[in-house]
């Protein structure tokens, strides 16, 4: 067929399109997105201002909610700090890397996210708590790796001495040239952040932003160390001031009433997103913002007196859950809306990856969240598997749990009745079903999708 001049026009249209395409790609290939994740400790989801807390101020993390989107439904793998952080650095489940709690060490066989961002021609950082048995690494792929090792690797809110790349400085001494140390750690390490993306300029950047706050002590700097002093408390039915003293709980050193420190905890969350503020700020002034994927997650949720308990690791809701934020605004369509998808701490590093144009290795088990960056109705897992392996002396039993999106099945391995509850009906986790005919029936029909996801982990598949 002959072509008339409106084919001719609309086939230029098209050519111009697809060469327009083709450039975006070209570009996209050649400038990868900067990266930056912040990792917090024992953040709980619903302490931000965004997520709808009664009184806590959180202005920077609602900005990335705000520009970005926030998974109301995120959840970790294992609720302890050492298990969490090595799976979001390998995505993987503790059965694979091997931290299982905070005594069994990292192996410098796993692979992190970050080498296959060096491969890709990052400059890469990491800084902050490390906090996982067997010291230090030497991570391959990071450039600068600014850390501590003091209290077992829990650092101090004040006077914290760092080791950068290795070498052991005094208190006070800065890993930086030409960086000032502070003494509070959140704003110590937020000041080594701000430098090292203040010296990036010719190629993509990684940070990897891994902060103390707001583990005990709960300690918030002097500026707000008493904001909420007067802040009226609304405890959990089932608790009372003093559950800190009581079984078991005694083992977390609370000695203070439970509102008490609920009031510093949240001090602390705030001292620690005025920082964030800095480094959102930074990336405006530098012109990065547009080009920077920002996440921020917790590495595990917190237990503020639901079930008459206190801190993390058991499988409940409060324990299991965490905040996260993702903003990219060169890729996220519709930024400032939640999505309602279960997703996991080992689901960053195959997204960082893909987000990066990186190769995401066979032994990644999550999955990456970069559908659900631009497509409302994408269903990304319909269950996951969550375990607790003994961290001693801690009184919590090892446990193993399967999350669906209505249920929880948790599997104690001893010394406590198994739990079964329906999260729709029962969101509080009160009504152990396996205490009615009806739930009993459920759970063997949950019984063996539990066995087939740990199976599934611990062969290295996906679950």
């Amino acid at each position: 067929m002959a072509l008339t001049k409106k084919n001719t026009k609309w086939s230029g249209v098209f050519a111009y399109l697809f060469l327009f395409v083709l450039f975006v790609q070209a570009a996209g290939a050649e400038n990868p997105p900067n990266i930056l994740f912040i990792l917090s400790d024992d953040h709980r989801w619903n302490y931000m201002s965004a997520a709808g807390h009664a009184f806590i101020q959180t202005p920077s993390l609602d900005r990335i909610a705000n520009e970005g989107i926030l998974f109301e439904n995120a959840f970790v793998t294992s609720s302890l700090c050492s298990p969490s952080r090595a799976s979001f650095l390998t995505g993987q489940y503790p059965q694979q890397h091997g931290v299982q709690n905070n005594l069994t060490p990292w192996r410098d066989s796993n692979v992190t996210f970050f080498e296959g961002l060096k491969a890709r021609g990052y400059s890469t950082a990491f800084i902050g708590k490390w906090h996982m048995p067997g010291g230090l690494p030497t991570l391959r792929g990071v450039d600068l790796f600014i850390s501590f090792d003091i209290t077992a690797g829990q650092g101090r809110y004040y006077d914290t001495p760092y080791i950068v790349n290795g070498k052991r400085l005094a208190v006070g001494e800065s890993p930086m040239p030409g960086v000032a140390i502070d003494g509070y750690i959140t704003k110590d390490l937020t000041n080594f952040a701000l430098a090292f993306i203040e010296q990036q300029r010719n190629t993509p950047f990684a940070l990897y932003l891994s902060h103390k706050a707001a583990h005990l002590s709960m300690t918030p700097p002097e500026e707000l160390a008493g904001k909420y002093a007067n802040q009226p408390i609304e405890l959990p039915d089932e608790a009372d001031p003093w559950v800190t003293l009581v079984d078991g709980n005694y083992m977390h050193q609370i000695w203070s009433p439970l509102e008490t420190k609920m009031r510093a905890y949240a001090e602390t969350l705030e001292a620690l997103d005025q920082q964030i503020g800095l480094i959102l700020d930074k990336l405006d002034e530098t012109g990065l913002t547009e080009n920077t994927i920002v996440v921020y997650a917790g590495d595990n949720g917190y237990l503020w007196g639901e079930h008459r308990l206190v801190d993390k690791r058991w499988a409940y809701e409060e324990s299991i859950r965490i905040p996260f934020l993702l903003r990219y605004p060169a890729r996220l369509r519709d930024p400032g809306r939640r999505n309602s998808e279960m997703v996991l701490n080992i689901d960053l590093a195959p997204t960082l990856l893909e987000l990066a144009g990186a190769v995401v290795p066979d032994a990644v088990q999550g999955k990456s969240l970069v559908p659900l960056l631009e497509d409302r109705d994408y269903a990304l897992r319909e269950e996951w598997l969550y375990s607790y392996f003994v961290d001693a002396p801690y009184r919590v039993p090892a446990q193993r749990a399967l999350r669906t999106r209505s249920h929880i099945l948790i599997d104690y391995q001893m010394g406590r009745e198994d739990e079964l509850f329906d999260l729709l009906q029962d969101p509080r986790e009160k009504s152990n079903l396996l205490h009615t005919p009806a739930g009993r029936e459920l759970e063997q029909r949950l019984l063996p999708r539990l066995e087939a996801l740990e199976k599934a982990a611990t062969k290295g598949s996906s679950n």
